[in-house]
């Protein structure tokens, strides 16, 4: 390489093939910014005449977050995006995606503790979102988180305090 200052030298790397280690390119453009694992696209608003900006996660299909964005100085293009507008994104889009998995954790984790003559017992059902099976698992565990049973049962099983005692008290029969 040559003795030139680091801001003068026009470094190039040649891209990764290999599949495992292959990272996109960092892109600031005006309506496109790609970095940290995330594209920022400017696009045509299709509900009206202003414009919109989609996040998408690297690997993903479908965008995070879709919103209005701001017009430019002109009145007709859009504002063009940069580092602050590109980071808040990011970090909207990382929330949005966040309550999402929240959310769904929420609707296939249920958790209830009954209490019997002798201890505590946790029952949680956790739902297994097969697409041809679907399927949940009804487990109970000690005080110490020991597993006491686990069983099968349908993936609409309801868990609340009189299904869990019931199950508990029938001790851990499958239950209908």
């Amino acid at each position: 390489m040559t003795d030139l200052p680091i801001s003068s030298r026009n470094i190039t790397e040649e891209p990764d093939h290999d599949a495992e280690n292959n990272h996109d390119p960092v892109i600031q453009e005006p309506r496109l910014w790609r970095d940290v694992g995330w594209t920022a696209r400017v696009v045509k608003n299709v509900d009206d005449e202003g414009w919109a900006v989609e996040m998408i996660k690297d690997g993903e299909p479908e965008p995070a977050l879709v919103g209005p964005w701001t017009m430019g100085r002109d009145k007709k293009n859009p504002k063009p995006l940069d580092t602050n507008a590109f980071n808040t994104l990011v970090k909207t889009a990382s929330e949005v995606l966040r309550r999402h998995e929240q959310q769904l954790h929420a609707l296939l984790h249920k958790e209830i503790s009954v209490a019997t003559a002798s201890a505590a017992v946790n029952v949680t059902l956790d739902v297994i979102p097969d697409d041809d099976f679907p399927y949940a698992l009804l487990t109970a565990c000690d005080e110490d988180g020991t597993q006491l049973a686990q069983v099968q049962v349908r993936a609409n099983f309801t868990l609340n305090k009189s299904s869990a005692t019931a199950w508990v008290e029938a001790d851990f029969r499958k239950p209908n």
